[in-house]
């Protein structure tokens, strides 16, 4: 029986899918890595020779480990980056590359909007204050009338930018590959990514990794003074050592992040910043985005390894 590699740490640590049966129909025997846990390179080397499928999550998957795949076929992602693979491994080994496109948009929306309150309103900080027997205010804006400043607007950013208007903001746009006929308000605008860096009261970032961090000193000089900067998207794209000296300075007002170079993070300078909210990589993390993304991941799997 052909084996299928099945890694999401939603779904390890939940036992399954519902949306796995599909394989077990077609035939395929799932296996799944350490529950609740991103697997290592040394353990995607020991669980995938003789995977003809691979549903992974977010772990880096490497030459290293993919000279090991010596029957696969086809790696599925259950979510829309494809990043963390070796993409010119895959490529010279025939194996092809699958995302489940959009499917945890929504989640990650919302917690985008989610972080942006808690960042004006400093909620953690009156929360953790609070439950600790203290009484602790920070005085916090509101956010009719300013500007959300969004880099990428794709399915997310666009989520995000109707949710922005109806909270009465302005909502401006920097996107490689802009919609013309996207226009969801009056208050909504496409610019070029140093205006909407330039202008933006609050900064989301929805977009893939570069060679080089987008949010460096030079981008951060040029915002706002006392700017909100929200990251649920690549960990790259944030120089965490710049970042650390603005919000240190205040030239960064507050940071919320979702992504990190290593999940859980070894480095927690700006994790633990009392100006920082860090949530642990929730983003797509809710019931809905997590059946979207596993239906759509498994419906790949089965049509790439049907061709």
């Amino acid at each position: 029986m052909s084996r299928i590699l099945v890694t999401p740490r939603s779904v390890t640590a939940a036992g399954g899918h519902p949306s796995l049966q599909a394989l077990v129909d077609a035939g395929y025997e799932v296996v799944y890595s350490a529950a609740g846990k991103q697997p290592s390179e040394a353990e995607l080397i020991a669980l995938l020779p003789g995977c003809v499928g691979y549903l992974a999550g977010v772990e880096p998957i490497t030459e290293r480990a993919l000279s090991a795949a010596d029957a696969l076929r086809v790696i599925s992602r259950n979510g829309t980056g494809v990043d963390s693979v070796d993409l010119k491994a895959a490529e010279a080994r025939g194996i092809r590359v699958c995302r489940a496109e959009g499917a945890n948009a929504r989640g990650v929306a919302e917690l985008t909007i989610g972080l942006m309150l808690a960042l004006v309103r400093a909620i953690p900080l009156n929360d953790a204050a609070l439950k600790a027997g203290g009484w602790e205010r920070r005085k916090g804006v509101e956010l009719t009338g300013r500007t959300l400043g969004l880099v990428g607007c794709g399915r997310i950013g666009r989520y995000v930018a109707e949710c922005a208007l109806g909270l009465g903001m302005k909502a401006l746009a920097y996107d490689l590959y802009p919609d013309a006929a996207y226009s969801p308000g009056a208050g909504f605008a496409y610019a070029g990514l140093d205006e909407v860096i330039a202008r933006a009261d609050v900064l989301s970032l929805h977009c893939p990794p570069a060679e080089r961090p987008l949010i460096d000193a030079d981008a951060i000089a040029a915002m706002k003074p006392g700017v909100y900067v929200i990251n649920t998207a690549r960990h790259g794209l944030i120089d965490d050592d710049a970042a650390l000296a603005a919000l240190e300075s205040g030239r960064i007002a507050g940071l919320a992040l979702d992504v990190y170079g290593k999940e859980p993070p070894e480095d927690r300078r700006l994790a633990s910043h009392p100006r920082v909210v860090a949530t642990a990589h929730i983003g797509g993390f809710t019931s809905e985005s997590v059946d979207r993304a596993m239906s759509a991941a498994v419906d790949n799997l089965l049509e790439a390894l049907r061709a």
